[in-house]
């Protein structure tokens, strides 16, 4: 019985006073721990993977295939996002390069479901529902992420402060990055009697001190700082000669304290070696680098510096200072060959990341707020993976809701010649999934009419690939393992990133039930269900040619590969047992097993095929030659 189960009996219990019920629920809450203290109580999904374990088979229907050869693939996951995150975990871990979410806000308003029932305002487990929904999910993701990789966040005032305590405690304080309030209502909500709030929050983690966000291009960010205009067209801002900050003082660069002489009629500006009292009479001033306070301080550039860019420079009469003038830089921003960049800030007041324009960008793709009520912003998402700084990376949301993220991301591949790949998940709820997310990035891909008539074409570059989740039963029988093999292979092909499956092999026909053979051109896969043909695979394998190495998953009732019976072509494969990896992968992700006989993974070194035949009443029961080498599996050219 859990915390949450045991207050709740507190709580019903008769013959005690509220006072007496609330001593002992101080008492069962009584563990001392710095930051959140929530109870947990198992969701369904989690519920559901005690006896079953997810894996995910591909929609092949809904498949979107660019004719381009290196197109990316992006997948679309429909299904619960703890099983869909858990078989993420065999084929992703280590391997996601940028998250982005938008979880539910928990704001009481039929926003946050847990269990099949929305979470109301009056749920006094409301907060504890929320981050136990959140903590299960952070956990995984952080797993997923690879030692570079970044997680951005979305969230508002219900939940913020909760979030940056668990995200302190799953991702570690020091790798705390921001964060970010952006303007998301400019008209602001109607929340609080006193306060419209119009800003919302993206909290951003890194999975370690190796990650570095993209600086913002000068044009973007600071041009309008740059607001003067030379002659020949050259756009400049003027900052201040005199050093400021650190080692600012005379005493620091004595040889760096001297004056300029300038003429306010004529605007002319000198340096001078020494003191001239022909340009005093002549109405020159004489300029020092004075901190406000009246201490002397000093420029930053060295004297024979400013001689020599001496055009670069101007004197004016200081704004609060009457009759008193310093010298500024002409800083312009072409004036180095590389790009100008700035880092970016944390505060956001942009038009085009507001809810407004949000609405507007979905209606544009024949959507409407029947559709999905509250988009997230395209150019706000964008921005985000330009910031990100993965042109070639792994993007992942597990709360994709309409689809906003891949094509936010698939705009950025196309404005800068990036090759991200982005992975979504979200559940069929009132056909979402279906409906809204794979159809608007369906629009996005394939292209669309604009509800005014109008033709846009598609971002055709690239591909998109539509799974489900599937359970399957997790006691490791046989038959058990037979059927996970055989479903996992969609799971093998998202791992490896090889779609193109290929019907024969070394000019021999496949027989499906035997083994499938993916090849790209760039990665070759092979998966044998049947254990029997292993020494069938070698031999072929022996003759061929190979260009790099095959991939071979092989089923195994334990750890063993069959390293033995492929021991002469060693260096043309690379072997791994099934189910074991994958049983692997899932052991710190899946709920605690009931209790029941397990068949173990690591009692046999070896295992020989004829032997588990004989011994397995599911295991197939093909033909075989006196060799014991399959005689049907294999069809000449």
């Amino acid at each position: 019985m859990n915390k949450y189960e045991l207050a709740k009996k507190i709580n019903e219990l008769d013959g005690l006073t509220n006072e007496e019920k609330s001593e002992l629920l101080k008492l069962l809450r009584s563990q001392k721990k710095y930051g959140l203290v929530w109870e947990d109580k198992p969701e369904d999904a989690e519920l559901r993977m005690v006896d079953e374990m997810p894996v995910l088979e591909e929609v092949p229907e809904r498949a979107i295939v660019s004719d381009a050869p290196d197109a990316p693939n992006h997948v679309l996951i429909e299904g619960d996002n703890l099983e869909a995150l858990t078989a993420l975990t065999y084929t992703h871990t280590g391997k996601i390069d940028v998250i982005y979410i938008d979880p539910p806000y928990n704001t009481g308003n039929k926003d946050f479901v847990y269990n099949d029932s929305f979470v109301d305002r009056e749920n006094g487990y409301r907060h504890s529902m929320w981050l136990s929904f959140m903590n299960k999910r952070l956990k995984i993701a952080k797993s997923l992420l690879s030692e570079k990789g970044v997680i951005f966040i979305s969230i508002d005032d219900n939940e913020q402060a909760q979030l940056k305590m668990l995200c302190d405690e799953i991702f570690g304080l020091n790798n705390y990055e921001a964060t970010i309030t952006y303007v998301r209502k400019t008209s602001g909500k109607q929340d609080s009697a006193n306060f419209a709030k119009s800003t919302e929050y993206i909290l951003v983690y890194s999975k370690s001190a190796n990650w570095v966000a993209s600086s913002l291009p000068a044009e973007e960010k600071v041009t309008e700082r740059y607001n003067k205009i030379d002659s020949q067209g050259r756009r400049y801002r003027e900052t201040d000669l005199r050093k400021t900050g650190n080692a600012d003082r005379r005493s620091d660069r004595p040889l760096m304290f001297y004056p300029f002489y300038f003429n306010p009629a004529s605007g002319e500006l000198l340096v001078r070696a020494e003191h001239n009292e022909i340009l005093e009479m002549q109405g020159y001033v004489e300029i020092y680098p004075v901190k406000p306070d009246g201490t002397d301080g000093r420029w930053r550039w060295a004297r024979n510096t400013s001689e020599e860019n001496i055009k670069s420079l101007v004197a004016k009469e200081m704004a609060k200072y009457k009759g008193k003038y310093t010298v500024y830089e002409k800083d312009y921003i072409d004036k180095k060959e590389e790009k100008r960049t700035v880092t970016e800030h944390t505060s956001w007041d942009r038009k085009a990341f507001n809810s407004d324009n949000a609405m507007m960008d979905f209606k544009e793709l024949g959507f409407g707020n029947q559709d999905f009520p509250f988009p997230k912003s395209t150019d706000l998402i964008q921005h985000i993976v330009f910031l990100s700084n993965k042109r070639d990376g792994v993007f992942l949301d597990f709360f994709a809701g309409s689809g906003t993220t891949m094509q936010a991301l698939i705009r950025q591949n196309a404005e800068d010649g990036g090759h991200r790949q982005c992975i979504l998940a979200t559940n069929n709820e009132n056909g979402i999934c279906e409906n809204v997310t794979y159809e608007r990035n369906r629009r996005v891909i394939q292209g669309y009419t604009t509800p005014k008539g109008e033709n846009v074409p598609g971002l055709t570059h690239n591909n998109l690939r539509y799974y489900k989740t599937k359970l399957l039963p997790r006691q490791q029988t046989v038959k058990n393992k037979r059927a996970l093999v055989s479903a996992s292979t969609d799971l093998l092909c998202i791992k490896n990133k090889v779609y193109t499956e290929q019907t024969w092999f070394a000019g021999r026909k496949l027989k499906p039930s035997c083994a499938r053979y993916f090849d790209n051109g760039e990665t070759k896969m092979l998966v044998i269900y049947n254990e029997l043909t292993v020494d069938a695979f070698a031999e072929t394998i022996y003759n061929m040619d190979v260009e790099g190495k095959i991939l071979i998953y092989v089923f195994s009732n334990t750890r063993y590969a069959y390293d033995d019976n492929f021991e002469d072509v060693l260096d043309k494969v690379e072997l791994c047992a099934l189910p074991a990896a994958i049983y692997d992968a899932y052991r710190n992700i899946l709920p605690e097993e009931n209790l029941m006989f397990e068949e173990p993974l690591d009692t046999e070194e070896n295992v020989d095929g004829a032997d588990v035949a004989e011994n397995n009443n599911e295991a197939q029961n093909p033909n075989t030659t006196n060799e014991g080498q399959l005689s049907f599996d294999f069809q000449n050219e």
